[in-house]
């Protein structure tokens, strides 16, 4: 028995039918005419119908302790957290299929960390991460230093270099660093990873060292800060345990 699932499939066959008779019309006015058969007002609305249907239904991962979430995402488009197979490493991976369903090309979706800068004043901050990937379109580290007056110092999240830039397509693990300065007017300071666009990203042995002057620093761009007087001092369950 057809039901909405069939719903493409019988516009076009209802297309080619009506071509035999040489009654002419487009696909899309024969796609409303099967949104019409199925009882909805247009395809506009079966298809918003059909997209729910057909998007896959994956447990949600556990968040790490102390990290948290932000960007386009949804429980019907990504799902974030630790992964199960393996131990010590996090996972943001696109659940909705390329060319189907929602399109996420350009989407970000974050894990991340905000700590206030007290604690790291005058400071050359090196963030490292093994970043890994699987049909990405982009996988990064990133990390900006905030002032009080809520714009940012320092940024960098890789997307403009021209080598050891954002991982992309399929990769082993990989080290990727980040290197700030924390100025005396820092007031906080913002790091994870993040996935652009579709597939799959990992990230284990996050870790954070003061480096000397010899060490170049590597910004790209500057940010906007958010609420410092919530945030903690220090870094916290790098290694990505459990709660």
């Amino acid at each position: 028995m057809l039901d909405i699932s069939n719903a493409k499939l019988m516009a076009r066959t209802l297309r080619t039918c009506l071509s035999e008779r040489r009654i002419d019309l487009p696909h899309s006015a024969c796609l409303e005419l099967v949104a019409r058969q199925f009882g909805f007002s247009d395809w506009n609305v079966l298809s918003a119908r059909l997209e729910v249907r057909e998007t896959p239904r994956v447990p949600p991962l556990s968040l790490p302790k102390d990290w948290f979430v932000v960007g386009s995402v949804s429980d019907t488009t990504h799902r974030l957290g630790l992964d199960p197979d393996r131990p010590g490493a996090a996972l943001i991976e696109s659940i909705v299929a390329r060319g189907q369903g929602k399109d996420l090309t350009g989407l970000i979706v974050v894990l991340m960390q905000s700590i206030g800068a007290q604690d790291f004043l005058g400071q050359r901050l090196r963030l490292t991460a093994e970043l890994r990937a699987q049909d990405a379109d982009d996988a990064t580290l990133w990390m900006r230093v905030d002032g009080y007056d809520r714009r940012g110092l320092s940024f960098d999240n890789m997307m403009q270099r021209q080598t050891d830039g954002p991982l992309k397509g399929t990769t082993n693990w990989t080290r990727r660093s980040i290197v700030l300065d924390v100025p005396e007017q820092a007031a906080s300071l913002h790091y994870g990873f993040f996935l652009k666009g579709y597939g799959r990203a990992w990230a284990r042995n996050v870790r954070f060292e003061a480096v000397g002057g010899e060490i170049p620093v590597t910004m790209t761009r500057l940010g906007e800060t958010g609420d410092v007087s919530r945030m903690p001092r220090r870094p916290a369950n790098l290694d990505f345990c459990e709660r």
